[in-house]
């Protein structure tokens, strides 16, 4: 769970960085204004959307570092987060597939590809159960399915 006064705190920090008022800065990932004094003032909690719209306009806040203060900000290099690879099936065998192929099931246009791909079976591990798998999409909601 977020802290809020903490996360309040971080939020001051991104404003001051870029030099912004509270409006300018709410203008600028596209929020009501209110929100932003709602959230400084310790009224609200930040929502997901909310969260997100920082992330996606100010590329150097990293959003871990937003959510929980671990990180860096502005984000260096050496602590951006990499897209992971995907595996993907190839006859019997499971193989790494490189961060720009085509098969990438995150771009765009894997899309239409996606019909024709069955879930790959990742090796037993009986010592580990999931229990939780959270999917994220670009708009800002998610679903979570639990084992």
């Amino acid at each position: 769970m977020v802290n809020t006064k903490e996360f309040t705190n971080r939020l001051r920090e991104i404003i001051e960085y870029y030099d912004l008022s509270a409006s300018s800065f709410a203008d600028k990932i596209e929020v009501g204004r209110s929100s932003i004094s709602h959230l400084l003032s310790g009224r609200n909690k930040p929502s997901l959307e909310f969260v997100m719209k920082i992330v996606k306009t100010f590329p150097e806040v990293e959003l871990y570092w937003l959510l929980n203060g671990k990180g860096t900000f502005p984000k260096t290099e050496e602590h951006t987060v990499e897209k992971p690879v995907i595996p993907k099936v190839s006859g019997s065998k499971l193989e790494s597939a490189s961060k720009n192929s085509e098969d990438d099931l995150f771009s765009s246009s894997s899309e239409s590809k996606m019909e024709d791909k069955s879930l790959v079976n990742l090796p037993n591990r009986k010592d580990k159960k999931i229990a939780k798998v959270i999917i994220f999409y670009e708009d800002g909601t998610f679903d979570a399915f639990k084992n």
